[in-house]
């Protein structure tokens, strides 16, 4: 095993990583798969052993990762997760120093990276919140898009390493703007969703083979993302799109209470966090978030299947190094 504390013989940017659940182990696969020197830890040793294998060292704390690294990402499942992880005294914000970047890829609150922000930047380190979209199985290929906040020059020092986890790269704007913009786009997809599955419903107690009803609305003006790649785990049977009702729950909630926050009447969003809830209640908080259309299913008595769709999603494009996305004025 390789110790943190040892030279970066290659003289490459160090990179750490904290949170090596569904998504967080494989965008660290990315970094390890693309060569950059990695340095991981999880609360479960056990998480990490297949990056260890294949040459990533094990840091025995936050702090110790921070103190080795130039870079530091944490992908954990929960605000109160990445303050702890944080501010620990043996946390991230113990081990930096002037000139070391934070990168917060975590679904998570705006105020909350912000007010960790203004932490690293009183180590004269850099704050970035860069979380991910696209699901897990874009992640596992390099190909998942990026949303990053943050000072101009951060994001540019940040960008060698960005380029090998994400494909699509969008710089939105101050630290804390690509969280506002996660939870929007999770929010609608949360949505999508549950739209997907009345659908389904609706097509089949009309009589509509699924399939048929699958193709109709993917060539239609009704479909979208999660249409394309749920849409087919639900008709599989398998739900298994690698994401889990508590964080499905938690993220339509973090874009309710923001709505909330700044004053925009929510007449939809209400509905789908207690929708989520229900899901949850139902089936418990670790099942796949796809599995919140089984309420039909059970409520209706009718399952939603069809042959020829697939058990989990492969991403079938190749890897390519990851690009800045600009919108031209």
């Amino acid at each position: 095993m390789i110790k943190v504390a040892e030279t970066n013989k290659r003289g490459f940017m160090r990179v750490g990583f904290i949170g090596l659940g569904n998504v967080g182990a494989k965008l660290a696969g990315s970094l390890v798969r693309n060569g950059v020197d990695t340095v991981v830890r999880d609360v479960e040793m056990s998480a990490a052993q297949p990056l260890l294998d294949q040459g990533a060292a094990w840091a025995n704390s936050a702090k110790e990762m921070a103190e080795a690294c130039d870079v530091v990402i944490t992908c954990l499942p929960s605000p109160k997760v990445s303050a702890k992880v944080l501010e620990a005294e043996d946390g991230v914000i113990a081990g930096l120093t002037e000139g070391k970047v934070w990168l917060e890829m975590s679904t998570t609150d705006s105020n909350e990276v912000k007010r960790l922000g203004e932490k690293v930047a009183a180590k004269g380190a850099i704050a970035i919140d860069s979380p991910v979209s696209g699901g897990c199985h874009r992640a596992t290929t390099g190909n998942i898009a990026i949303l990053v906040g943050g000072e101009r020059a951060g994001f540019e020092k940040a960008m060698p390493v960005l380029k090998h986890l994400g494909r699509e790269i969008l710089h939105t704007g101050p630290l804390g703007t690509a969280s506002v913009m996660k939870v929007i786009t999770n929010y609608l997809a949360g949505v999508q969703l549950v739209s997907t599955g009345e659908a389904f419903m609706v097509a089949k107690k009309a009589g509509m083979d699924l399939a048929t009803a699958y193709e109709a609305i993917r060539i239609s003006s009704g479909n979208s993302f999660v249409h394309e790649t749920e849409g087919q785990l639900i008709l599989n049977g398998s739900y298994n799109i690698n994401f889990t009702m508590d964080h499905e729950l938690k993220d339509v909630s973090l874009f309710d209470q923001l709505g909330r926050e700044l004053g925009v009447p929510m007449d939809l969003s209400p509905v789908v966090v207690d929708v989520m809830k229900d899901g949850l209640d139902r089936y418990g908080p670790r099942v796949w978030s796809s599995q919140v259309v089984k309420r039909l299913e059970d409520d209706c008595e009718t399952d939603l299947r069809a042959p020829g769709f697939p058990e989990i999603l492969e991403d079938s494009e190749p890897e390519v190094e990851g690009y800045e996305v600009r919108r031209e004025n």
